[in-house]
């Protein structure tokens, strides 16, 4: 039977679509706990998209869908370590972190190693270690809010003092020196236009704290993260440049974001009073509550630290060429409504795969299991102490942050 050209089956590869327009993005500030318009729009228009942020040069990729995120964020054809000295559209004046130590701007396999480390200090015996000081120090906060009197504030009386003193002691500074850590956090995650000058004396003051702890802990050994960090880079397993580096990251997460993010859970479960006194009814669920306040809760705003691919990659049927960077929005992820049904709703219930606030693939975070242990001191201690517990004015009064990286309540003025 002769050829029919004609009927022939068209076994062409097809054409990856033009990539779509570059789009200017601010990142503005957004009111209290609002998801983002341009994620909203994103997810259901145009998932993965390419985006200009108002610093570096050049324009990214933004990847919003859940398992898109996954993907990127597991797959090595998209390196952090190729970021290193490269301007790349960013939404701050300066690198957050250190760009020439640390886990944030490194790749398998040395990534592996640094890890590794860190672990040490990071396990199910050292959190169940932890958690007594972490709720003595909860309570100690409360009492003096309760002495005070009505109405108080919450984000004076606890999450202030509250994640500086639980890092510090794990890190193994002095519990009740967090006062003199406390003040550098905040300009340390600024993405203000004027607020670099305060970001480098920030990063100098408290790398001088770190560098002097790590030379303590190797005159007077313990098993704190400290010492993890002293006793690696004695042994030449680790740099000293990445031991302070990664103590720093330890401490910006654990400080400065707990305050955030454990604020913005509280105000969360203010808002949502049924929830709020369901979980008062039943204290078992705090920690399938705490999962779900961390996916509902926008942690920050925009996106944080690129990836460059290495290579070209097609993702959510758009290719990706060698040397594109890629931001991954995990805040978007996690109200992927393909994955989370009617995700703007706060639901202890939920089932399901699990949120992505803390990142996937081998930049994980290394400081989740501590989080989740923090928030569950943080949520139960208030609802133990305050079971009457509400906002003392209305919840569109609440001042939020601005200009920062991180997103969370500036003031939560309560009443019991």
């Amino acid at each position: 039977m002769p050829f029919d050209s004609t009927s022939a089956p068209d076994t062409a590869p097809a054409s990856p679509p033009p990539p779509p327009p570059v789009r200017p993005w601010t990142v503005e500030d957004l009111p209290a706990l609002d998801p983002d318009p341009f994620f909203d729009e994103l997810l259901r228009d145009e998932p993965i998209t390419r985006i200009s942020l108002p610093y570096g040069d050049g324009h990214a990729w933004l990847v919003t869908r859940y398992e898109d995120v996954r993907a990127v964020t597991s797959d090595p054809r998209f390196s952090r370590a190729e970021l290193v000295g490269r301007s790349v559209t960013s939404m701050a004046p300066q690198a957050v972190a250190s760009q020439t130590a640390g886990l944030q701007y490194i790749d398998p396999p040395r990534h592996t190693v640094l890890r590794r480390v860190v672990a040490r200090a990071f396990t199910a015996r050292s959190m169940a270690r932890l958690r007594p000081v972490a709720e003595r120090i909860a309570h100690r906060a409360l009492d003096g809010m309760e002495q005070a009197g009505p109405p108080g504030d919450l984000m004076e009386h606890l999450y202030t003092p509250f994640p500086i003193a639980v890092v510090c002691a794990f890190l193994g500074a002095d519990e009740d020196d967090w006062r003199a850590w406390a003040g550098h956090s905040e300009a340390l995650l600024s993405k203000a236009a004027d607020g670099e000058d305060r970001n480098k004396q920030a990063r100098a003051t408290t790398r001088g704290r770190v560098v002097d702890l790590l030379r303590r802990r190797r005159e007077e050994p313990r098993d704190d993260l400290a010492g993890v960090l002293a006793a690696a880079a004695a042994t030449g397993e680790i740099t000293d440049d990445e031991a302070v580096s990664l103590a720093m990251a330890v401490y910006v997460s654990g400080g400065h974001a707990v305050r955030n993010n454990s604020g913005s859970m509280m105000y969360a479960l203010l808002t949502h009073p049924e929830q709020f006194a369901r979980l008062r009814r039943e204290p078992e669920l705090l920690p399938r509550a705490v999962e779900e306040l961390f996916r509902f809760v926008p942690h920050r705003n925009g996106v944080g630290i690129p990836r460059l691919a290495t290579e070209d990659v097609e993702i959510g049927g758009h290719l990706i060429r060698r040397g594109e960077a890629v931001y991954n929005a995990y805040v978007a992820a996690n109200r992927d409504p393909e994955v989370f049904p009617d995700p703007d709703a706060l639901d202890f219930d939920r089932t399901g795969p699990g949120h992505v606030a803390f990142g996937h693939g081998p930049h994980f975070c290394l400081a989740a299991l501590m989080a989740r242990m923090e928030a569950e001191v943080l949520i139960g201690s208030v609802t133990e102490r305050f079971p009457a517990l509400r906002l003392a004015v209305p919840s569109g009064e609440v001042e939020f942050q601005r200009d920062g990286l991180i997103r969370g309540p500036r003031t939560l003025p309560v009443t019991w």
